[in-house]
């Protein structure tokens, strides 16, 4: 079997027609692969340039801060000013593009560098690769569904392969967010063989149930809505949420707030249990940080009351309560649906069985190493499409993953988990899971020793001090010998990319730049 519905891709090596929707991380990695691999890729990107989340947008839907609508949202992107990476550079690269330094200046060279220096390294990976060629900016997909059959003269060439429909629109975006993007141009329809679902899964806003919310007269927004700390100088402000954005934006908050209240939206023992990290946190902003139980229910006065007994007037409610994958534009008539954020059923977060190779999705799983992992993700879906790859059986596909949701149900994750690989464990990430999977579906080379420790030192560094693990100098001697090499060999490559830049406007579409190992 070559790995499609039913078993029809019985061809040899065959170059497929595909449509990636969406240009952040996910989608150019997938891109990429999928190109590398000879298949003919149209990339369809709604917005004005590639990068996806790290494209940064000022810009917030003040009609919906909250996110309540139905999807779509207005702004696709929930990146807030402040950022900082919370993996080390040296992990968050392809495997033959590394997100080494810029040397042209205006970058952030440090190891955990703003989120500007990802934007402009994708911005890079683009230029190098040729890639824009192919995407389609400021056009929205509206629909992706089942194409009609083959007209009988075409059934002899193309069998009874399924083929994706898509329908997409031009849009011009909206300056204000409050009234909707400008449709620029008429819908348009294309034919593919397959199409690779790349959007992301952090625009739609993931609300608690809270007692009251709807009644509460003050101001409430969703992490989705912050960009900068300023609109909240002299409030008293309480975030709900303690995962990596609540607690970035609790210390963006500090500096200007009159008073922080940080609460889980789980259980009160993993809100008042406080880690050496949070324990540090607290005592660094003592009388202007507090951490509560969850919250009982909002009162009409602006009274916050949480279930400890204790309460606080507050001028704004941030919920930093995560996102729901989504997906409005696609119709798969109940084949892929989303239930408390499960994506499935998911071959391997990838593949859903009855439809695959001919729909698929790169970057559905978290707490994984990126852009590596969606490279991983990208490489195995393009052999799968060309037949160097297959899939097992519809059936042993389905079971399998029944088998894996079963599993993770027995050890306590709750389903809204069920797309983290790192570990069974939500508190504690452990990559054992997505470095089984590159092993098993791709050729990409494991992760070096080096790196490897990286990712155990970030770990425990941020259980011990949220504030200061992105500035800490404290690597082992293994690590500091593999980054001294890596940063060599790496930006040796580029210099000599440089000077065949110069020689010749054309580089990124020749084929000693389409097979490079770094950026320019």
């Amino acid at each position: 079997m070559c790995g499609d519905d039913g078993g029809s891709l019985q061809h040899s090596h065959r170059s497929r027609k595909v449509c990636v929707v969406g240009a952040g991380m996910a989608g150019l990695a997938a891109a990429r692969e999928l190109r590398r691999e000879g298949h003919a890729v149209t990339v369809m990107e709604q917005r004005g340039d590639v990068g996806g989340q790290w494209l940064y947008d000022p810009r917030t839907d003040g009609g919906d801060p909250l996110g309540a609508a139905p999807p779509p949202v207005k702004v696709h992107s929930s990146m807030y000013a402040s950022v900082r990476l919370i993996s080390p550079r040296e992990l968050m690269g392809f495997s033959d593009f590394q997100f080494v330094p810029t040397r042209h200046g205006g970058g952030d060279p440090r190891r955990f560098p703003v989120h500007g220096e990802v934007y402009r390294y994708l911005k890079d990976f683009c230029d190098t690769f040729g890639l824009m060629d192919f995407v389609k900016l400021n056009t929205r997909v509206v629909r992706v569904a089942m194409a009609p059959p083959r007209p009988p003269d075409e059934e002899k060439e193309g069998g009874d392969e399924l083929r994706r429909v898509v329908r997409s629109v031009k849009i011009r975006e909206s300056v204000d967010c409050i009234a909707d993007d400008e449709e620029i141009a008429a819908e348009e329809e294309e034919m593919f063989d397959a199409v690779v679902v790349a959007n992301g899964h952090y625009s739609q806003p993931r609300l608690p149930s809270i007692n009251g919310m709807e009644q509460w007269k003050r101001r409430q927004l969703h992490s989705h809505s912050y960009r900068v700390p300023d609109p909240f100088r002299g409030e008293v402000v309480v975030l709900v949420g303690c995962g990596d954005s609540g607690l970035d934006i609790v210390l963006d908050l500090c500096g200007v707030a009159r008073e922080v209240h940080l609460t889980s939206n789980s259980s009160m023992a993993s809100a008042t249990s406080t880690s050496p990290a949070m324990s540090k946190m607290l005592a660094n902003h003592a009388g202007h940080l507090h951490l509560h139980p969850r919250i009982d229910r909002l009162c009409h006065d602006g009274h916050v009351a949480f279930v400890d007994g204790s309460g606080v007037v507050a001028d704004t409610v941030i919920y930093c309560t995560g996102y729901d994958y989504s997906f409005p534009f696609l119709d798969t008539g109940g084949l892929v649906t989303v239930d408390d954020n499960r994506v499935g059923p998911l071959f391997e977060h990838t593949f859903p069985p009855a439809i695959a190779p001919s729909l698929s999705f790169v970057g559905v799983p978290r707490k994984v190493i990126v852009p590596w992992f969606f490279q991983a993700q990208g490489r195995w879906i393009a052999r799968v499409l060309s037949c160097r790859s297959s899939l097992p059986e519809v059936e042993e596909m389905v079971r399998a993953v029944e088998e894996y949701h079963h599993g993770r149900e027995i050890a306590g994750v709750p389903k809204k988990y069920s797309h983290d690989l790192g570990g069974v464990d939500p508190r504690n990430v452990d990559p054992k899971e997505m470095y089984e999977f590159v092993a098993k579906y791709t050729d990409l080379a494991p992760m070096e020793d080096w790196k490897n420790e990286i990712v155990y030192s970030v770990i425990r560094n941020v259980k011990q001090d949220r504030e200061t693990f992105r500035d800490r100098d404290d690597d082992s001697e293994n690590v500091r010998r593999g980054v001294e090499t890596w940063l060599t060999l790496n930006m040796s490559a580029a210099a000599k990319e440089d000077g065949a830049a110069n020689s010749t406007s054309a580089c990124a579409h020749s084929p000693s730049c389409l097979n490079s190992d770094i950026r320019s």
